[in-house]
């Protein structure tokens, strides 16, 4: 595979990775835009609460299962071409979602709409693999996540401010504009920007999706990547996705004032995005996971343990900025295990990721229902940092065989 060697003042470059942390934002406002519309969609249309979350489970599903395919897209039509088209795609659907009359009919045009918005962002990571050299990726790759971490916040937000004021089809109104700026403004690059071409492969052959898994499996540094973020999300995501209920169960406080606390950890990883050009610098990749590990934990027994719920967000905040911390230096050494066909080895890695997030939640169902919440993030604060000092000796002793 070749590519060009980007200059760090390419103006061209510079501007397609904006474009692509924008497409990447209204991904994570694609993801998160629903949450807040539950209880306007149940009223809207005369069902109960659990009915309406049909239309975050329609999502979460070929989302999650669109992460597997989106590299051999990305990697047969161009992670550029593939990111615009998807935008545009997206934007129709998005709108389809405003115009629906029932709930049935929402939960299919989201669950339509998944696929579109779930390739964007390992494809994304893919297209920062191909074009940016390795000591500045972890930079590049931070700074697009945030992307898609700003889009998240604003999707909640979006799904709060727009729908209590202007009802629910408003949100879906405003998504589909982002997601329609996004592509209009892509497409404006395919042409014209050096950086929108894409990666020519050695001896034109494009990569195929199953042998490339294959291979990607046979390599003992993937295999363990991959498992490392399973892992990862799983503990992770287990804990954090029972952060609001229990700040609801134990402090009463209002869903709206636990949206904007439970921000903090976008906050905390759009934090980390600012400052990761001065962290890359100062240390070492393991001195970062053990670092990321510390900080997590911290933030896990805060929860645990704090009397008061105004701790919470300083909890979130740290549980943001350690998270991307591990996550980001994982995520920069899986952009080279199949650097002839990135945009799969990417997808695969996000899918890892993803699955392992799912069997989190339902592990960490499982503690709350038979144990409570605070054990939960005691349970999470105690195995994150056996899983940082792991990957921390695993990463050492790679960079020590490598030379």
């Amino acid at each position: 595979m070749s590519a060009p060697t980007p200059a760090p003042t390419d103006r061209a470059l510079t501007r397609m990775l904006f474009l692509m942390a924008m497409a990447a934002f209204a991904s994570g406002a694609s993801l998160r835009v629903s949450d807040q519309l539950l209880p306007q969609v149940a009223l809207d249309f005369d069902t109960t609460l659990g009915a309406a979350s049909s239309i975050v489970t329609a999502y979460a599903i070929p989302y999650g299962v669109m992460q597997a395919f989106s590299g051999a897209i990305g990697d047969r039509l161009g992670k550029c071409q593939a990111v615009a088209l998807a935008c545009a795609v997206s934007f129709m659907l998005v709108l389809l979602c405003a115009a629906a009359q029932s709930v049935p009919q929402l939960t299919l045009a989201r669950l339509f709409a998944a696929p579109g918005a779930a390739i964007i962002v390992p494809l994304g990571m893919a297209y920062v693999g191909d074009v940016v050299p390795y000591e500045r990726r972890q930079t590049a790759l931070a700074r697009f996540l945030a992307g898609q971490m700003a889009g998240m916040v604003v999707g909640q937000l979006i799904g709060g401010i727009f729908g209590d004021h202007f009802g629910w089809r408003s949100a879906f109104i405003v998504l589909a504009v982002i997601f329609g700026c996004a592509a209009i403004a892509l497409a404006s690059q395919l042409r014209s920007n050096p950086w929108a071409k894409p990666i020519a492969h050695a001896g034109g052959a494009r990569p195929k999706m199953i042998p490339t898994y294959r291979q990607l499996l046979a390599d003992r540094w993937s295999r363990f990547l991959l498992i490392a973020v399973f892992i990862e999300g799983g503990i992770f995501f287990g804990g954090f996705t029972y952060v609001a209920a229990s700040l609801h169960q134990y402090f009463d406080l209002s869903f709206s004032s636990i949206g904007f606390i439970a921000a903090g950890f976008g906050a905390g990883s759009i934090g980390y995005a600012l400052l990761v050009h001065r962290i890359v610098r100062r240390f070492s990749e393991s001195e970062m996971v053990l670092a990321g590990g510390a900080v997590v934990a911290l933030g896990f027994i805060a929860l645990a343990a704090s009397p008061v719920w105004y701790l919470a967000p300083v909890a979130c905040l740290m549980l943001g900025f350690g998270y991307y911390l591990l996550h980001n230096t994982l995520q920069t050494n899986a952009t080279q295990m199949l650097p002839a066909a990135r945009g799969t080895a990417m997808a695969g890695f996000s899918s890892a990721l993803f699955i392992g997030q799912s069997v989190g939640v339902a592990t960490g169902a499982f503690i709350v229902d038979h144990a409570g919440m605070m054990q939960l993030f005691v349970v999470a604060a105690v195995t994150w940092p056996v899983l940082a000092l792991w990957i921390a000796a695993q990463i050492k002793r790679h960079k020590a065989l490598a030379g």
